[in-house]
């Protein structure tokens, strides 16, 4: 019998293709940069071929034949996991594995009724949880190493269906003694752009920010509507109002576990039309487990309004 590259071979190509940086592409498979080198070696032995120039220095080069087999690499692996999908389907929904990845500003908030809501209604199912950014969610969902990812909208969202859950409205958080206390509704042209603090780059909540931020006041540049702090996660930002350095959006989900009854903070809503993120599932598009992911619908929105 002929030998054949393994699926996991091919995720290393596509992958390594696709960030042309082997310590990116590692990341983006789970695996360390030597694992990923060695697969993509071992391949080539394999089959007697060069896949990478390796006189390109350290820059990462395919060879024309290289290339080729790219090409060929990421619809032979969607073909395989259609046909595991179709296997897993047919056997009995909801009985094998999920791969769920979910963005760090949506998984504290939900993930626990998430997991027990799964356990209690589809025993059955293996769930296995990444967190990570948006960016590289997507990246690890297009070379198949995610089945279904959790995310906010708006996003770019290119090369996936996605499907609706509901939607989390934002707030403004003030430490206790800015003057913007004094409203009951903070309109956003009341907001000083340069007092709010937000994530870091590649949060996609950062970039829901800065959209905030222009529907109340005009800015040129990235750097005219930055605060003079960043943070990498919402614990952080919270913590930074506190202590008086500025105000900051925060998503319903994350009030009361992230502010609950902090004397030194207040919660204000903003005035006007509501303005929040959508809540969303996204997979591969023409995916066979479309209808089942579908189907996690009542999974996904009852978590909205967990305890």
């Amino acid at each position: 019998m002929d030998i054949l590259p393994s699926p996991q071979q091919l995720r290393y190509l596509i992958a390594l293709s696709e960030q042309r940086h082997f310590g990116r592409a590692a990341n983006v498979c789970s695996v360390t940069q030597s694992t990923l080198s060695a697969g993509i070696l071992n391949l080539e032995r394999q089959f007697n071929v060069s896949i990478l120039d390796r006189t390109a220095g350290k820059r990462v080069v395919f060879t024309p034949i290289g290339e080729e087999v790219i090409s060929q690499a990421k619809g032979a692996l969607q073909g395989l996991e259609s046909v595991r999908d179709i296997i897993n389907f047919a056997q009995e929904p909801f009985s094998t594995s999920l791969k769920l990845g979910i963005i760090p500003t949506i998984a504290p908030y939900i993930l626990p009724s998430i997991i027990h809501n799964i356990n209690e209604n589809y025993p059955k199912l293996t769930l296995s949880i990444h967190e990570d950014l948006t960016e590289s969610l997507m990246e690890k969902l297009a070379i198949g190493f995610l089945d279904l990812l959790i995310i906010a909208m708006p996003c770019d969202c290119s090369g996936v269906e996605t499907y609706a859950l509901f939607k989390d409205d934002f707030s403004l958080i003030l430490p206790k003694n800015h003057p913007l206390t004094e409203l009951n509704q903070i309109p956003l042209d009341k907001i000083n752009i340069k007092e709010v603090i937000s994530l870091q780059d590649g949060h996609c909540l950062r970039d829901q920010t800065l959209d905030m931020c222009r529907q109340g006041q005009s800015f040129k540049t990235v750097t005219d509507a930055q605060n003079d702090f960043t943070a990498s996660s919402l614990k952080t930002v919270v913590n930074m109002v506190g202590m008086g350095l500025g105000v900051a959006f925060i998503p319903e989900m994350a009030i009361e576990s992230e502010v609950g009854n902090r004397y030194d903070i207040v919660v204000r809503p903003l005035e006007g039309n509501p303005t929040c993120r959508t809540i969303g599932l996204a997979w591969r598009r023409n995916s066979l487990r479309s209808s089942e992911f579908k189907q996690l619908e009542k999974v996904f929105q009852s978590v909205k309004n967990s305890p």
